[in-house]
């Protein structure tokens, strides 16, 4: 094994995840970015004050990381506990320990994080096998179950945190990377070229080994990946019942239209895919997975970003199939679609990609955690029929229930998810090339770097975006000669404005399409490039082939999805209303905006009392007769059930026949 400077890689790549070895853009990482307030500093606050912690906790309680004590000890498979694949979950905290670490120094995660290094490093074996759940007597042998093992996809894990250690903290002498390097090696022995002729069920491996060969000059790790994606599809998985595309095994990479199966596997397998083909430089394959993104987004992924229909086998549906109330719409499948989106982002450099992205962190990630960081939806539904029970927060609950948040889970994927997403964050914000820098996600922010030709770049961004369309840039220092400035503009952004403001006071304006704004020039200290952007609220039309909202609409604002929540209604109509099942929308009726809040006009449509059928058809239209109409506002999807058990509905079905009676008018509920 060879192993580069680990701190020439770092000087290379900077705080990334994702460091392709060439591309369209650079990504910036948390060294170059740091996301100062607003939304996603919040988020960022709450994770590493409180769900990091809580996350801790829960895995200790669980018994998961004394595993690897129990390994260590050579006293397993007794006592062991978690699912098959619950090393993962370890390796996915530790990756979110070391962003955080990076991104704020603190010494008490530092010694959380060396603490559980030295314990997952004991149970480490000779050869560099390392996995609690197989290999010693009275467990099933390694490589036995590559359907179902997950030994390869944890170790996939393993290496993204020891990668994300040696980019954020080259000089640390915590061993995680050696550890990973061990492994890898031995899998290299193992799978390679010679060895055994088949993949992991979830994939994972790919990516993890393809970061780790950037990281460490090891082009054995590679060649690796590659060997996985190429094996891919061709039926070296045993037949279940769900198909060989649940594992994405039933066609090769390069040659499938469309993402399938389950849906994080598939996300996983893509974005590992896209590190194999930009850094072997196979254009063919890079287009086949573009092709395979562009299809999934058009016709298999929820107005969430979500992708995931199938509750049985966490997959996708066929096209169109995308039923509200039965959305699976895992966070982890939606992390994982960041990843390959990411990646072709930075491969190609369009800003569909980052639409995408935005969607999805706005709509479903940030939507998993509680407000407190404490409670996590592992499925996203679009629609809740009932109100749920409150769940016991000291108690673990099934994977798959999402009317309220739950503390954890029995398959806990989601949570470290979510926490490494959040703690990794600031190097999804903006990229650089030889002319300039792009901002691709709006925050609040400070960003430093050096262009190619070594000019500092340094800009500050004011905003608190969503709530307003106001993103502010002011040029840091003079600059030396003229750079590019790109902005991405949304699709949904139409009517969107930049208004520049130089130094010495001069002002212009101009529109922006979606797609790509520039400002190129010798920017001074002082000099304000400010982009508008529309926040009005917008009545959102489905396609018509997704049967499951046919004749409804749903309402965005900017970035954010909104839902009808049940305690709304019930305040507004008094509690006459109390189940959106009751309600249509008046289509008709221009949408309003109270302190950004998009408000509707909701026809009640309750079917009459005592009126029970026998049989629910007939030959003439059942639809109740409305009787009264009410303006509601809406909430932002992602901060739905924090007020307690409720019904939901994202999609609202549209009145047929809008009511004459009176409307009543929403007020303020402390006003009123």
């Amino acid at each position: 094994m060879t192993i580069t400077d680990p701190r020439a890689a770092h000087r290379r790549t900077g705080f990334v995840p994702a460091a392709p070895r060439t591309g369209r853009l650079r990504p910036l990482g948390l060294d170059e970015v740091r996301i100062t307030g607003g939304f996603w500093a919040r988020r960022q606050s709450v994770n590493g004050e409180r769900t990091l912690a809580h996350i801790g906790h829960w895995l200790e309680r669980e018994g998961w990381i004394r595993n690897f004590e129990l390994a260590a000890a050579g006293s397993l498979p007794e006592g062991r506990r978690g699912r098959e694949f619950s090393d993962s979950e370890i390796y996915k905290y530790l990756e979110a320990l070391a962003w955080e670490i990076g991104r704020t120094g603190d010494n008490d995660l530092e010694a959380a994080f060396r603490d559980l290094v030295d314990r997952v490093a004991r149970a480490q074996e000779p050869d560099g096998y390392l996995n609690t759940n197989f290999g010693r007597p009275g467990q099933a042998p390694r490589w036995s179950d590559l359907e179902w093992g997950h030994e390869l996809y944890c170790l996939g894990h393993l290496f993204q945190a020891a990668v994300a250690r040696a980019r954020t903290r080259p000089d640390a002498d915590d061993g995680l990377l050696a550890i990973a390097c061990r492994a890898a090696d031995l899998l290299c022995e193992v799978f390679g070229d010679d060895g055994i002729q088949s993949v992991c069920g979830h994939a994972e491996i790919e990516a993890g080994l393809a970061e780790l060969a950037r990281v460490t000059g090891e082009r054995r790790y590679l060649r690796q990946a590659e060997l996985f994606v190429t094996r891919r599809g061709t039926g070296t998985l045993r037949p279940i019942e769900w198909g060989q595309q649940y594992f994405q095994d039933d066609i090769p990479v390069r040659r499938a239209a469309v993402l399938r199966g389950h849906a994080v596997r598939a996300n996983y397998l893509a974005a590992g895919a896209v590190d194999v083909a930009v850094d072997t430089g196979d254009d063919e394959l890079l287009c086949a997975l573009v092709t395979q993104w562009e299809n999934a987004v058009a016709r298999r992924t929820y107005i969430t970003g979500g992708q995931g229909s199938h509750h049985q086998d966490e997959a996708f549906g066929e096209d169109w199939v995308l039923p509200p109330d039965r959305a699976y719409s895992e966070t982890c499948a939606s992390i994982a679609s960041i990843m390959f989106s990411w990646r072709l982002l930075l491969a190609c450099g369009e800003t569909r990609y980052g639409d995408l992205i935005e969607r999805t962190l706005y709509n479903v990630v940030a939507t998993s955690p509680s407000a407190s960081g404490t409670a996590f939806y592992y499925a996203n539904t679009l629609h809740q029929r009932s109100p749920a029970a409150v769940p016991d927060p000291d108690t673990v609950s099934m994977r798959a229930e999402s009317s309220l948040r739950a503390p954890w889970f029995s398959v806990s994927c989601c949570p470290p998810n979510v926490a490494r997403t959040f703690a990794s964050l600031d190097a999804l914000v903006a990229t650089a090339d030889a002319h300039g820098v792009q901002i691709h996600q709006f925050a609040s922010c400070s960003i430093r770097t050096r262009l190619d030709n070594g000019e500092l770049v340094a800009l500050d961004v004011q905003t608190d975006y969503p709530r307003s369309g106001s993103v502010r840039l002011t040029a840091a220092r003079d600059a030396a000669g003229p750079w590019t400035l790109s902005i991405r503009i949304p699709q949904w952004a139409d009517g969107a404005q930049l208004v520049t403001t130089t130094a010495s006071g001069e002002v212009s304006a101009t529109d922006a399409d979606p797609g790509w704004v520039s400002v190129c020039r010798s920017f001074h200290a002082g000099d304000v490039v400010e982009l508008v952007l529309p926040m009005r609220p917008r009545l959102t039309h489905p396609d018509p082939r997704i049967d499951g909202v046919r004749g409804c609409v749903a309402v965005e604002r900017g970035p954010e999805v909104y839902c009808l929540e049940s305690i709304d209604l019930d305040l507004v109509s008094n509690g006459t209303v109390t189940d959106v099942a009751d309600i249509r929308v008046d289509a008709t009726a221009p949408l309003g905006d109270h302190d950004g809040r998009p408000v509707v006009r909701l026809v009640t449509a309750a079917a009459e009392p005592g009126r029970g059928l026998t049989w629910p058809y007939a030959e003439r239209s059942l639809e109740p007769a409305p009787s009264a109409s009410f303006d509601v506002p809406l909430i932002p999807y992602h901060d739905w059930a924090e007020r307690g058990p409720s019904t939901m509905r994202v999609w609202l079905p549209v009145a047929t026949r809008p009511s004459q009676a009176d409307t009543t008018q929403y007020q303020d509920s402390e006003a009123s």
